[in-house]
């Protein structure tokens, strides 16, 4: 058994990666230890879980309800279940607080994602985290990042050696293949809020995706190839590829997650349930 922290911001984290990642350490025996950065209860963002609001017409009151491109983006229904059952777990209902966390108090640490500016700027540029983060790599201990939780990895930098702590590790992260393609139908389906999906935004003189979660992690590493993608070759490369399968508790052929010694990383929710499973029988290697 293993204590693991997921820490997360006050609002907007994904509720996939959260709750079907707790739902699974917990069913393995794990304790999971939740921290937001005041001590209050986390909110994911809502429109995963209900959809509403990701139609051209979610912005009208009686319309709002009928849902076309909200079924296909928000979290499936694994997870919808998971989150409504974590809501009532009392770890989740009483998290510690950041600036009181000690990575020598835990075993593990899992970093989930979310893509709303508004909530998720806090966690990936709170210089707490990214200490705290860099702890964790540092003592060698099991750490499990998905989604824009990667770039919170990439921004941290080890006290020793003074590069990201994923400099000359191999991951994988949301790519902008994907950002790119959820951004550009959010821009339109929602076109009174077209930033939605991404979490930061090129400045006139950067190129296309310069600030894109792949690409701010491949700057990181220790050279490009070290960012991994489904390789053309891969066994059901076209589910893993879509943009639209999600795995399950009993199908993982759309999720793609590398690992590389004692880290694993995987690109979005539709990864969440075989990231989460690889993640927590990463403890009983070591025991």
């Amino acid at each position: 058994m293993a204590n693991v922290l997921i820490p997360l911001p006050s609002r907007d984290s994904d509720p996939s990666e959260v709750a079907v990642s707790w739902q699974t350490l917990r069913k393995d025996g794990h304790v999971v230890v939740f921290a937001t950065p005041d001590g209050r209860r986390a909110h994911s963002d809502e429109l995963m879980l209900s959809g509403l609001g990701l139609d051209p017409w979610g912005w009208l009151p009686g319309l709002r309800r009928l849902r076309v491109v909200g079924l296909v983006l928000r979290a499936n229904r694994d997870a919808r279940q998971a989150y409504a059952a974590m809501r009532d777990d009392a770890a989740f209902r009483s998290p510690r607080r950041w600036d009181e966390l000690n990575a020598n108090d835990y075993d593990g640490l899992l970093l989930p994602g979310g893509h709303r500016a508004r909530g998720m700027r806090e966690y990936l540029e709170s210089p707490v985290l990214q200490q705290l983060v860099a702890a964790f790599f540092d003592a060698g201990k099991p750490v499990a990042a998905i989604c824009h939780g990667v770039l919170l990895a990439a921004r941290s930098r080890s006290p020793v050696t003074g590069k990201s702590v994923l400099f000359g590790r191999r991951t994988t992260a949301l790519t902008w293949a994907f950002e790119k393609k959820a951004w550009m139908t959010t821009r339109i389906t929602r076109f009174w809020d077209p930033h939605y999906y991404r979490t930061y935004s090129e400045a006139p003189d950067q190129t296309d995706g310069y600030m894109s979660v792949q690409q701010e992690v491949t700057r990181a590493l220790a050279g490009p190839a070290d960012f991994r993608d489904v390789p053309h070759n891969a066994k059901d490369h076209a589910r893993k590829t879509n943009g639209i399968a999600r795995d399950s508790v009993t199908d993982d052929s759309p999720a793609f997650v590398v690992r590389d010694g004692s880290y694993l990383s995987a690109r979005w929710p539709g990864d969440v349930h075989r990231f989460a499973r690889e993640f927590s029988a990463m403890f009983g290697e070591s025991t």
